[in-house]
């Protein structure tokens, strides 16, 4: 029995080339599955593409219910090279009977390290001081001094699998780590080390904010005015997950008046980002991408090798989002005849 993968093409560029490099496709060819790039460059995946494709890697594109319109054999997977999947319709997924993936296991490590890379950016003012290295500007060294890590107290709005990873990473600086996460379990944030409390009060504390948690409902704007009126004059705000999360406008009233330090920003309310935000010196930013390096790019592609894999042999993938799908008749009836 056949079972064709379908990659979406934002993995490459104008000529053809993985700018991903190697995102580990060797794992479907040893696994004997016949793939190909997709050829529509679209923003959301098509129907078209559902019916065409058993299992379908993707990055950009979103899912909608739309993707699934007349479609009479969607793909069974759906494994998405990331962890952010607030532009996946689950519903509309388990609906069609299609298991949809993510693959925190090779987002954990560089997301985490890339995390650490900007906060200790935002603390060293490492931007400004490259600026004034071109610009010349040696003379004005002291108005740039840095803020040591050592001994500061971390606040985490997010406690899951990157935020577990980026505590660990931190040990070694021997800071005090608080969080705010209803999701996660006493006894791990006993193991990792992190005192849970209220967001309320993890603002309060904090000498650093980082965001690591998903877009919701609940999470939509969370970190407001309200918040960052809590927080200390000194502290710094970091946002590694998903812009929405912050409310745009109330972290530039607090970056302008002064009543928080500092930002590191690597995602917006909307990208590419184009207000206030750009010309703020007290702001390090990057383009959605701060994390992506080889190790991510085949971290990431392998874990969603690795689940199309399993289910092209009637297995139950890892890290599945729409749970819900496993208990369907739609889904397992079709998982059972590729184990058959």
């Amino acid at each position: 029995m056949t079972f064709t993968v379908g990659i979406s093409p934002d993995f490459l560029d104008s000529g053809g080339n993985n700018v991903w490099g190697d995102i580990g496709l060797a794992g479907l060819d040893d696994a004997g599955l016949k793939w190909e790039y997709m050829t529509d460059r679209a923003e959301v995946l098509t129907p078209a593409q559902m019916e065409r494709y058993d299992a379908i890697l993707y990055a950009a594109p979103a899912v909608t219910a739309a993707s699934f319109a007349g479609v009479e054999n969607p793909p069974l997977i759906l494994a998405r090279f990331g962890v952010g999947f607030d532009a996946v319709d689950l519903q509309a997924c388990t609906r069609a009977g299609t298991v949809a993936t993510i693959t925190p296991d090779g987002a954990r490590g560089p997301v985490a390290t890339a995390t650490l890379s900007m906060l200790l950016s935002v603390l060293h003012n490492t931007v400004m001081k490259d600026r004034l290295v071109r610009e010349k500007s040696w003379d004005l060294r002291e108005r740039f001094m840095g803020t040591g890590l050592s001994g500061k107290t971390i606040g985490l709005l997010g406690v899951g699998n990157t935020g577990g990873e980026l505590v660990r990473l931190l040990q070694p600086f021997g800071v005090r780590c608080v969080g705010h996460d209803p999701f996660c379990p006493p006894e791990r944030a006993i193991e990792l080390g992190v005192e849970l409390m209220e967001l309320e009060d993890v603002a309060a504390i904090c000498d650093a904010l980082i965001v690591m948690a998903v877009l919701t409902e609940q999470t939509y704007h969370v970190i407001n005015a309200a918040i960052l009126d809590r927080m200390k004059s000194t502290a710094v705000v970091i946002n590694m997950a998903r812009g929405p999360i912050i409310n745009e406008r109330d972290l530039i009233s607090a970056l302008a008046s002064g009543s928080i330090a500092a930002a590191g920003l690597d995602v917006f309310e909307t990208e590419p980002v184009a207000n206030e935000l750009v010309g703020m010196d007290n702001v390090t930013l990057s383009p959605h991408c701060l994390s992506w390096t080889d190790e991510m790019s085949l971290g990431n592609g392998s874990s969603c090798v690795r689940a199309i894999v399993a289910v092209a042999n009637g297995r139950t993938p890892k890290f599945v989002i729409n749970r819900e799908v496993l208990d369907t008749t739609a889904f397992n009836n079709r998982l059972s005849l590729r184990a058959g």
